[in-house]
């Protein structure tokens, strides 16, 4: 027969020590229980019982792995009791390793009270979610997380430094660092905040008009010029034969401002994060024509890193930093995570969503507008390596849309950016898996990418500005 749902195990095996009549032991029918669990869940919502959340949720998800049926993890607890479970639990815990070694670097972190800038989009979801659960503090840091309105502002409070550290938009770091679009900053980037999460979003009035060769005349809103937003819009666009300088418009939008420019008619669509792809359809006032993931599935979205400056200046800080981020990752990366982060990471003072938005674009279970409800598990993941090849076909596309002219070397500069040997080495410390290699081999749209041949990749296109 199958397993019976279930709460938190420890509690259920008090409860059945003690002979109560809820599942924790603690309330005289199941109702009280579920009242003061409601209750609980909004009282973590401002903030409070963090730390709790967190060890419970990771210690469950371990018993899980460890134990894949509930009567196997009641007879384990059973035959130890529930502290000496708990302190096996710790024994191959990856926060209890995270925790000691930020005891451990404690006394040599240069700087513990740090400013992170962010954008209230879904991607940011990793360093968002490492504030509530804990994962900053276990790593000795004090973190105040700075919602920003846009990305020129992220930009620029990066560059005056005002801001330790930052989410970023993954072209970003390569045109800050290479003096692109503001004064030369060399940026590094420590992880992928996310892969996928994007798609193309119409006006509700356009239902007649899925094929983007009658879109001559439309007006896009994209987040930053130095997007995967703007380019994977060129992309495909292009790729159906329109020239995006001249056929359509498009237009720098912050993402929290698109939903309500659509439905005001000032554009005709955008190619958005979520959760504004999902807040249109919410709204009834757009639909979601394509997702990213069909255009380039694993596709970087989001980044997290700082300047080289900070990184010299606070090795241990920027050391536990990427740990505590990581952490939040292979949380993040685990389907049956994903509603617990958009319950996390809903609240006004993060994204200040309806969960149920947030939800729907996490599980990758939602409406597109159209009357159909879809199952696209991998709508956003949550993959941290920061891949060089990335980096090169970023670079590709800067250089075919004319934001950077004359010979590259490609390679090079990404690798001056991206911080994959570094990331690789937190992610081992951390237990994680380590993927090998530098330069994956891309299918976008069925062409194939390969960073080697980076130029050739470049002139390959019929629609293109690079001279």
């Amino acid at each position: 027969m199958p397993d019976a749902p279930e709460t938190n195990l420890f509690h259920t095996y008090d409860a059945e020590r003690a002979g109560q009549g809820c599942s924790c032991g603690r309330h005289g029918s199941q109702q009280q229980h579920e009242a003061d669990v409601l209750a609980e869940q909004q009282r973590l919502q401002r903030g409070r019982d963090v730390e709790t959340l967190t060890n419970d949720v990771v210690e469950e998800t371990l018993m899980r792995s460890l134990f894949p049926r509930v009567a196997e993890r009641r007879d384990f607890l059973r035959a130890v009791g529930k502290n000496a479970a708990r302190a096996a639990i710790a024994s191959v815990l990856p926060l209890g390793s995270l925790q000691a070694m930020a005891q451990e670097k404690n006394g040599a972190l240069e700087k513990k009270d740090l400013k992170i800038g962010f954008i209230a989009i879904t991607c940011a979801a990793p360093l968002i979610m490492a504030d509530p659960l804990g994962f900053y503090r276990k790593q000795g840091l004090n973190v105040s997380l700075n919602k920003t309105a846009g990305w020129a502002l992220i930009r620029d409070k990066m560059i005056n430094k005002e801001h330790d550290a930052s989410h970023f938009l993954s072209p970003m770091p390569m045109a800050m660092s290479m003096g692109v679009g503001s004064n030369a900053t060399q940026m590094r980037v420590a992880t992928i905040q996310n892969i996928n999460g994007q798609a193309i979003t119409l006006h509700a009035k356009h239902k007649d008009k899925r094929d983007p060769k009658q879109w001559k005349g439309f007006k896009f809103a994209v987040p930053f010029e130095y997007s995967m937003h703007n380019f994977l819009l060129r992309y495909y666009l292009a790729e159906h034969g329109l020239d995006p300088d001249r056929d359509v418009q498009i237009r720098v939008t912050p993402p929290p401002e698109m939903v309500a420019n659509l439905r005001a008619g000032n554009i005709d669509g955008f190619l958005g994060p979520d959760p504004f792809n999902q807040r249109a359809v919410y709204d009834e006032v757009g639909f979601i024509h394509i997702l990213s993931k069909e255009i380039w599935d694993g596709h970087p979205c989001c980044a997290f890193g700082t300047s080289e400056e900070f990184i010299k200046q606070n090795p241990n800080t920027f050391a536990a930093l990427f740990r505590a981020v990581l952490t939040a990752a292979a949380m993040a990366r685990d389907p049956a995570n994903r509603s617990l982060v958009a319950k996390v990471i809903s609240p006004p003072a993060y994204l200040n969503q309806p969960e149920t938005v947030v939800e729907q674009v996490l599980t990758g279970r939602f409406a597109d507008g159209l009357g159909n409800v879809k199952n696209v598990p991998g709508r956003a993941d949550f993959d941290p390596v920061p891949w060089d090849s990335m980096g090169v076909w970023i670079l590709t596309q800067m250089k075919r849309w004319g934001y950077i002219k004359g010979d590259l070397d490609y390679k090079a500069i990404a690798e001056k950016v991206l911080l994959l040997t570094e990331a690789k080495k937190h992610m081992k410390e951390l237990g994680q898996p380590v993927p090998e290699g530098a330069y994956r081999k891309y299918s976008i749209m069925g062409k194939e990418f390969d960073a080697n041949k980076a130029d050739a990749y470049v002139n390959s296109f019929a629609i293109k500005r690079s001279a």
